[in-house]
């Protein structure tokens, strides 16, 4: 009987540390290649605005409110000219070397 609770809660284990260690490869993945970027937003009150999102070759124009988002326009993008932007992993790298300059 002892045997059994065991054997169940060792695959209770298994797949949870199996769920978790899924979680962190694919967040890890997402982070490195910035599949999404937000390229601008304009606000235009409290919680509504406007944002344009890069998603892959895409770009998004999306309408912001509390309770709802639209999409009110999409780009292709060598349709549009966009400024380079680097993403948060550019910006924090800038604040590392900044540091190790200091040191």
């Amino acid at each position: 009987m002892t045997g059994t609770y065991l054997q169940v809660a060792a695959a209770l284990l298994f797949v949870v540390l199996l769920i978790g260690a899924a979680g962190f490869v694919l967040k890890r993945k997402q982070n490195r290649f910035g599949l999404m970027s937000v390229v601008s937003y304009q606000s235009f009150g409290p919680k509504k605005g406007v944002a344009a999102m890069k998603i892959g070759k895409e770009v998004l124009i999306l309408g912001l409110t509390p309770n709802d988002i639209r999409l009110l326009r999409v780009f292709k993008d060598e349709d549009i000219d966009l400024p380079e932007t680097e993403g948060f992993q550019g910006k924090f790298q800038k604040f590392v070397n900044i540091g190790a300059q200091r040191n």
